[in-house]
């Protein structure tokens, strides 16, 4: 019998594969289910631009769309620097470097962790 994905690894899965077709950078996932009561996973990734943010926040949504999955909300796309596609089992940041520089989730949510 195949190994079944869970639905959260599945979209997880999806998303990741749709940040690496169209050559997002730095993708880091965190798995933040015990620590978090409104997701499972946080996905962050860098565009090289505006319009490379754009392009792949496009194929993340589509790509999920095409499996059915909902998608509870999408935030930023008319700022550009930084989209965030919520499916609540994951959430995917894309963002231009300045703006995981300067709001740099990775630190925000590794403390978490050890605080936990």
């Amino acid at each position: 019998m195949p190994n079944k994905l869970s639905k959260p690894e599945k979209v997880k899965n999806l998303c990741l594969a749709a940040l690496e077709d169209l050559k997002a950078l730095n993708i880091k996932e965190m798995y933040v289910e015990k620590i978090s009561s409104f997701t499972s996973n946080i996905i962050v990734a860098t565009g090289t631009s505006t319009r490379h943010i754009q392009s792949i926040a496009d194929k993340v949504v589509d790509d999920l769309k095409d499996n059915k999955i909902k998608i509870l909300g999408l935030e930023g796309d008319e700022a550009k620097d930084w989209i965030l596609i919520d499916t609540g089992d994951v959430l995917v940041n894309i963002m231009t470097e300045e703006s995981r520089e300067h709001y740099d989730l990775e630190s925000l949510w590794d403390r978490a962790k050890s605080a936990s």
